[in-house]
């Protein structure tokens, strides 16, 4: 380590998480009702602040934000095109046989045990609502991690209320 009294940002990398989806118009209540959604079948007597307060937990894990940071940085960089070659150019056609951009969203679901993993695999296959609109965003913006990120997230939530209820 290179600072003997290095302490880790948690609140900075959460308000950093939490800022660059604020950006994205993407809430943590947009998060819970997608995750809230995706599990009403199965939980039918869960309640949507409940799923809220999920996400909150959820965006509070150091796994989380960790991924979450590189996540939306990589993307952050490709869309200043500051990213070197041929990286750059896989970022920013989201390359269907890049996968790095899943790998770092299945990390987060997975926290969440198979259920999580499961989701996670379900939302990016279906890719409906907010996840739809960044992965078929163009102009503009490279949204390349961020929507697989939003899966995981949704899965991750949906995956820990799921575990509650069981």
């Amino acid at each position: 380590m290179r600072e003997e009294t290095f302490k880790y940002p948690d609140t900075q990398a959460y308000e950093f998480v939490k800022q660059e989806l604020n950006k994205r118009d993407i809430s943590y209540q947009d998060i819970a009702k997608m995750a809230y959604d995706v599990a009403y079948e199965f939980i039918p007597e869960a309640k949507l602040t409940e799923f809220e307060t999920a996400t909150v937990d959820v965006l509070h894990k150091r796994e989380v934000l960790n991924n979450a940071m590189v996540a939306l940085d990589l993307d952050r960089l490709a869309t200043q095109e500051k990213l070197s070659q041929p990286l750059q150019k896989i970022i920013e056609n989201d390359a269907g046989v890049f996968g790095v951009d899943e790998t770092l969203a299945v990390s987060i679901a997975s926290i969440y045990g198979t259920i999580g993993v499961t989701n996670f695999g379900y939302l990016d296959r279906v890719k409906s609502g907010v996840i739809r609109k960044l992965d078929t965003e163009k102009e503009g913006r490279v949204n390349t991690f961020i929507d697989d990120l939003i899966g995981a997230l949704v899965a991750a939530v949906a995956g820990k209320m799921a575990h509650k209820y069981a």
